[in-house]
C-alpha cells in the first residue's frame, strides 16, 4: 500500500477510537475521492446507515461548479435528510482527512442545513 494510505487509515483508526454515533447523535463519515465526495450518517449501535449524500446524485451533479462548492451542497443535503428523519445533532467523523478545504465545506454545508455538529 502507498504511505499515504497507510498513514491516513492510522488517523481513522484514531479518530474512531474516540468517536462513536448513536441513533440519536449519528456520525457524519466523509469520503473524499479525487472527483467526487460522500458523506453518510451512520448509527454505530446497530451498524446501519440511517442516510447518505454524494456529489454523484443527479441534482447536484447537475451543478456546474468547483469541487468545494459541491462539497457544501453535499452537506446541506446530508442535513435536509438527517432533518426528514428527525436528527438534528451529528458527530462529525473525517475520516482522516485534515479539516480543510472540501471536507471543511461538508462540516459547513451541513450546519448550515440546521445540523448541530
Amino acid at each position: 500500500m502507498d504511505a499515504k494510505v497507510i498513514r491516513r487509515q492510522k488517523i481513522r483508526y484514531n479518530i474512531r477510537k474516540k468517536i462513536s454515533g448513536t441513533a440519536q447523535k449519528p456520525r457524519l463519515s466523509v469520503f473524499r475521492s479525487n472527483a467526487d465526495i460522500y458523506a453518510q450518517l451512520i448509527d454505530d449501535e446497530t451498524g446501519k446507515t440511517l442516510a447518505a449524500a454524494s456529489s454523484r446524485e443527479k441534482d447536484i451533479k447537475a451543478q456546474k461548479a468547483p469541487k468545494v462548492s459541491i462539497s457544501t451542497l453535499v452537506g446541506k443535503s446530508i442535513a435536509a435528510k438527517a432533518t426528514s428523519l428527525g436528527i438534528s445533532n451529528a458527530v462529525f467523523d473525517r475520516g482522516g482527512y485534515l479539516y480543510h478545504g472540501r471536507i471543511k465545506a461538508v462540516a459547513e454545508g451541513a450546519r448550515e442545513g440546521g445540523l448541530q455538529l
